[in-house]
Order: structure tokens, then C-alpha cells, then sequence
């Protein structure tokens, strides 16, 4: 009886997983549902208004049965940011590709957008923002992500602002932010922050949703720990991995 329950307990938890891993959100806005769903490590899918964007698409993710992109974001040279081999497998006739320009030297049909500069492409507003390591890198002296080099964004969305961190620690930039309506933000050591700065960093800018994505091995209860008192914020949990 005792293995039987167990067996039972163990389905529904992997069940449960697979259900958690393959749900995506709705949020309303003003001009109707925004779709969120995650896929794997930064790569994610916004869907509003019979558009679709992909977020970083990469090929260890599970693409079955997701549309193509109308609009791809590539936030950082590294490869799993910019794939390539992805980037041609989601793609269809129009669809308009935005990235920094050290992107933009393998990725050559990208738009590029530069910190600092908006561009409108399918509808969308899109503000191009800086993501970089302050203190952690390969050695001393060294970062893994330089200023200058790759691109955070915020989209307007049916008057929601959406904040993609990209591969960044708890920089100026995005202390600063305002009127957030929703981020994700990364906590992957030894390339990011820990969960803990990553908190710190989001009661500073205050969204009113954040998602932790990125994540690696990274233990999320003590980022919603570190929230649990924010008042206005809410933090959303959900499987990238």
C-alpha cells in the first residue's frame, strides 16, 4: 500500500511539472490578452494580437508546436542567446529580427538598436536598454557579459511595459526603471546575480510582475522569500528547465 501511494504521489508530481512546464500565462491588457509562455533557460514566447515573439530562441528548447515568429529579440552573442540554427527554424516570410550589433555580425539581417533607441517593428514599441557584469567574470579584470555588447529591452504591449533583463547583474539601468508592468530577470550564477541581488534589484524599479527566468540551479524560494513583504509586487514562478 505504502509503494502504491508512493508510486501514485511520484505520477502526480511529474504530472504536475509537465503541466507547470508547458502552461503559459494570459494577462490582460488594454487591447487584449498578452500570452506568455516559457520555454528553456532565457528563451521565452509573447503572443498578443495574433503576433508572436521570440525571446532568445534557442535549439535546446522544445519548439514543437509553436508558431513562428513575427519578431525575434537576441539579447547576447553567446549561444544560448543567438542560435543560428533555431533562428532559421522559427522564422517565416517577414519576420524581423532585432539585436545589438555584436549580434548583428553573424545575425546579418537584424535590425539593430542601439541603447537608448526605440524602434516600432509589427506593432510593437521596442526600447533597446544596456546588460552587463559590474564584478563577476571568467578572471580578474574580465567580465562574462562587457557594457556596450548586448541588449536588455522593454516592450510596449497593449500599454504594458515589459522589462527583458537579458544576462545582467544588478546594474544602475535597471534600478532605475520605472512603471513595469512585467520583468524577467535572471539569477544564474556565476553569469548573473544571486537570487538575493536579484531581489534587491527588484525592489528598486518595483514591477508589478516578475518572473525569475535564467535560472540555472539558482533557488527561487529565497528570491519570493526576499519579495514575500514588497507590496505591488508580485512574483510569478515557473519552469524554464
Amino acid at each position: 500500500m505504502k509503494k502504491t501511494s508512493f508510486s501514485l504521489a511520484l505520477l502526480w508530481f511529474l504530472a504536475f511539472r509537465v503541466l507547470l512546464a508547458a502552461t503559459a500565462d494570459a494577462i490582460e491588457t488594454a487591447d487584449g490578452p498578452l500570452k506568455i509562455t516559457p520555454i528553456k533557460h532565457a528563451s521565452l514566447m509573447l503572443e498578443f494580437q495574433g503576433k508572436t515573439i521570440h525571446i532568445d530562441p534557442w535549439n535546446e528548447g522544445d519548439y514543437t508546436g509553436l508558431p513562428k515568429a513575427d519578431l525575434i529579440l537576441v539579447t547576447d552573442v553567446h549561444q544560448d542567446h543567438m542560435d543560428p540554427a533555431r533562428i532559421r527554424d522559427i522564422k517565416k516570410p517577414g519576420t524581423i529580427i532585432v539585436a545589438p550589433a555584436a549580434v548583428a555580425k553573424t545575425v546579418t539581417e537584424a535590425v539593430v538598436v542601439n541603447h537608448g533607441e526605440s524602434k516600432t517593428l509589427v506593432g510593437i514599441k521596442i526600447e533597446a536598454l544596456p546588460m552587463y557584469n559590474l564584478v563577476r567574470g571568467p578572471s580578474q579584470g574580465k567580465f562574462y557579459h562587457d557594457k556596450g555588447r548586448g541588449n536588455g529591452y522593454i516592450l510596449t504591449v497593449g500599454g504594458k511595459q515589459i522589462y527583458i533583463a537579458g544576462d545582467t547583474e544588478c546594474i544602475p539601468e535597471m534600478k532605475s526603471l520605472r512603471n513595469i508592468d512585467i520583468a524577467f530577470v535572471p539569477m544564474n550564477l556565476p553569469y548573473t546575480m544571486p537570487p538575493e541581488e536579484a531581489a534587491e534589484c527588484v525592489k528598486a524599479f518595483k514591477p508589478k510582475i516578475v518572473y525569475p527566468y535564467h535560472y540555472g540551479n539558482s533557488d527561487l524560494t529565497v528570491f519570493a522569500a526576499a519579495l514575500k513583504s514588497e507590496q505591488g509586487i508580485e512574483v510569478r514562478m515557473r519552469t524554464w528547465y
